[in-house]
């Protein structure tokens, strides 16, 4: 038995070795990537003051309460966006969050902030089938037929949010919605969560399956 291992292993070596670094180069890769999109999106990431002109702001969905309040992160997106069309920097809002069940609703309670904000209600346009980040940006293209926007979201989400959109036909640019210090555990929970997320990300664009739900295209003119 010991023999006949020894020369397998003999005989397959090359293959082996082989195999072994490729496991191991991607695996480093995969462990990189995360660093690798952070640092080359970070060039297309802007404060709301600096951020050049666009017709759409698309504003990424996070945690709604129970009693329809919006988590922080979720406000300071939506305030975000809101001070962006009042400066003139946007004309349109595409909202955009989870409404896969009856009882929570992010597009809804992000349209009534930014309503109770003074934007015009056909300024805005809930997309209640953005359950991730993937999802938003391809319905962006496919339903919505965006081809440029600005991304608004926290910084630690912007560069996968960049990369999925712009991959996907959408010329993106972030804007920061990071309107205060987040609670550290919150921040470190996140952190860990996009770092998993971006990896998953360029399987996403590898694989460009469309989102679990489309429709009609309704292009924003």
């Amino acid at each position: 038995m010991k023999h006949q291992m020894a020369v397998l292993l003999k005989r397959y070596r090359k293959t082996i070795i082989v195999g072994v670094g490729l496991g191991l180069g991607t695996g480093a890769l995969l462990m990189l990537w995360p660093w690798l999109v952070s640092k080359y999106y970070h060039h297309f990431i802007y404060t709301p003051e600096q951020a050049p002109p666009e017709r759409v702001a698309i504003v990424f969905g996070a945690r709604v309460y129970q009693d329809g309040r919006l988590s922080a992160m979720l406000l300071d997106r939506v305030e975000t966006a809101v001070q962006l069309y009042h400066s003139g920097k946007v004309q349109k809002l595409l909202l955009s969050g989870d409404n896969r069940f009856a009882d929570y609703d992010e597009p809804g309670r992000m349209m009534d902030y930014a309503l109770s904000r003074g934007v015009p209600i056909e300024d805005i346009q809930p997309d209640y089938a953005g359950r991730r980040t993937y999802d938003t940006c391809y319905r962006a293209k496919a339903i919505f037929q965006l081809d440029s926007a600005v991304l608004v979201t926290q910084n630690f989400h912007l560069p996968r949010a960049l990369f999925t959109c712009r991959q996907l036909g959408i010329e993106a640019v972030g804007v920061s919605a990071d309107l205060r210090a987040y609670h550290p555990i919150s921040m470190r929970w996140s952190a860990a969560r996009e770092f998993l997320a971006t990896i998953m990300a360029l399987f996403d664009i590898i694989r460009q399956r469309p989102a679990p739900v489309l429709g009609e295209p309704l292009p924003l003119n």
